[in-house]
């Protein structure tokens, strides 16, 4: 009896339990219903058979790419792609691209690619692939149609900031290498440009630096880290090039909407491979999430100079979750934040110098100086210089032109090469790097102001009692 009644008591528990879980998924299980009837009169009533693998599909990318622009469901195929992607080489046009009202967005073409050369600029909204509207397509969709065969051709229609009308711009389709790093010395100044944050960045990063350390010397004078139009990549990758500018503190947080899912990425000890150099950090519309955590980073810490315009302004995280047998889906799980707890998210990282793209138009003008002057007294230190100059002349050998310069040296003078011309202290800018790149231009002078400014202060500073 006990038993029954021991039984009796457990099913009436469990019914209780039953019966409140499904009050509370009531409203749950009344819309997988209504999803089950739309299903089955798409399937039987649409005016072409449509196969049951795509509507589902289609229905969970609906879900997906209606929560943000970010988030989305791939394939197996769109998911082998983005793999591929990630470890630096793929083939389409190379452009990052979201949506955006119905229409495809450009965060920012990528160097060397047919995109860039074309004049593909970020902010630019696609509106027809092949002349067939954008509208109506899912991201997934849009970005199969502008890849495709390397030498193949497509046209897209293109809406810009400033056009009256729009422009079609035909392209070429190639294999897309993506050189994540390339690395320059301009003089004195050591010229980093990062294109993309993908699997070897951050040990190509510090390799090119290394060399460029290499060839300069002790005479090295700062670092132009160059984030433009890098539309980010792989966390991990971001927080390692943060660290190779940062010794200590926070590089980055993410949040999520649970709040255990919270993470803080510091840096690690002995980290900065500059050694304190000055470092200005060059950003635009183009540069997003994993280029504005490097940026915020190091304009928290007050360790770079940002320079540029505002970025793009994507201060969320996608989770790539991958579903055996069916693809991946890219799920948004968090917000990141900068070291000072900014969100960035919609907002962007303000430069803290704005440079706007620029060619500089060189206004030649003859002004009068005090050496103009009838009867200006003379600079008795430069006519000294002079007589000292002319007496090394003349105390100086004849030299016949078959002699050599340097006993024991075999090659005759007139095989000599001729020395280089002597720089200034702080180096000299090619004089067309004004009119290539103006804002690369404006960092290196602003690098080359800040170490004569401490020199200078060195030099003031009073001696230790």
């Amino acid at each position: 009896m006990r038993k029954l009644i021991y039984l009796a008591l457990t099913v009436i528990f469990a019914s209780t339990l039953v019966f409140a879980a499904e009050k509370q998924n009531s409203e749950t299980m009344k819309f997988l219903a209504l999803f089950g009837d739309v299903f089955e009169k798409v399937r039987e009533d649409y005016v072409e058979e449509v196969s049951d693998q795509k509507l589902i599909e289609a229905a969970i990318n609906g879900m997906l790419t209606s929560l943000d622009p970010h988030s989305s469901y791939l394939n197996e195929k769109a998911f082998a792609d983005m793999q591929v992607q990630t470890r630096g080489e793929f083939g389409g046009l190379g452009i990052e691209v979201t949506m955006d009202n119905g229409l495809v967005k450009v965060v920012s073409p990528i160097d060397d690619t047919p995109a860039a050369k074309a004049g593909i600029m970020s902010g630019d909204y696609i509106s027809e692939i092949d002349g067939k509207p954008v509208m109506g397509m899912t991201l997934n969709e849009a970005v199969e149609k502008l890849r495709g065969k390397a030498g193949s051709k497509v046209v897209v229609t293109i809406l810009r900031q400033g056009d009256k009308e729009p422009r079609e711009i035909t392209m070429v389709r190639d294999v897309i290498k993506i050189k994540s790093v390339r690395a320059q010395k301009e003089d004195d100044v050591a010229y980093l440009r990062v294109t993309s944050f993908s699997e070897q960045t951050d040990k190509n990063l510090r390799a090119e630096f290394e060399k460029i350390k290499k060839d300069v010397g002790p005479g090295l004078k700062g670092v132009v880290l160059d984030l433009r139009n890098n539309p980010g990549g792989l966390l991990d990758q971001a927080i390692g090039v943060a660290n190779d500018f940062l010794d200590k503190g926070e590089i980055v947080s993410t949040r999520g909407r649970i709040a255990d899912s919270a993470k803080r990425f510091d840096a690690k000890p002995d980290g900065d491979m500059a050694r304190g150099l000055p470092v200005v950090v060059l950003i635009n519309g183009g540069s997003a999430s994993a280029s504005e955590i490097v940026a915020g980073a190091l304009q928290d810490h007050k360790r770079a100079v940002v320079m540029g315009t505002k970025s793009f302004g994507k201060g969320s995280v996608q989770t790539v979750i991958p579903l055996p047998g069916n693809g991946a889906m890219r799920l948004t799980t968090s917000r990141y934040y900068t070291p000072s707890g900014r969100s960035i998210q919609a907002k962007g990282i303000e430069p803290d110098i704005i440079v706007e793209p620029a060619k500089l138009e060189v206004i030649k003008q003859k002004n009068s100086a005090e050496a103009d002057l009838i009867r200006h007294l003379y600079n008795e230190q430069e006519k000294k210089e002079q007589k000292d100059k002319a007496k090394q002349e003349a105390d100086k050998p004849t030299k016949t032109p078959d002699t050599t310069d340097e006993p024991g040296d075999d090659k005759p003078a007139a095989d000599k090469k001729p020395e280089p011309e002597e720089k200034g202290k702080y180096g000299d800018i090619d004089k067309n790097l004004y009119e290539k790149d103006y804002q690369l231009a404006r960092a290196i002078d602003l690098i080359r102001a800040v170490n004569v400014y401490n020199s200078g202060s060195q030099k003031n500073q009073p001696a230790a009692q």
